[in-house]
């Protein structure tokens, strides 16, 4: 047994629940499958998803950087203390 599974991961959910023009809610940048299995997932599969986020978090922002755009989720949201 993993030590993984004696530990719950949190969701990672804001509470911003809008979803942008790809598909993913723009509090926590999961998909719809990602967002409604999440109580079904294994913890590594959890954690697999976290890092997604992450790097899906980083690509919006550095798209955001070079585009010049001020956006209302900007990285003084709670989004940045999850990643």
């Amino acid at each position: 047994m993993e030590q993984l599974e004696f530990f719950d991961i949190p969701s990672p959910c804001i509470r911003v629940c809008e979803v942008d023009e790809k598909g993913y809610c723009r509090g926590c940048m999961r998909n719809r499958d990602e967002r409604f299995r999440w109580l079904e997932m294994a913890p590594a599969e959890k954690l697999h998803v976290i890092q997604l986020c992450k790097m899906r978090y980083r690509r919006k922002m550095a798209k955001k950087q070079t585009a010049g755009d001020k956006d209302k989720h900007s990285p003084d949201t709670p989004q940045r203390d999850l990643f």
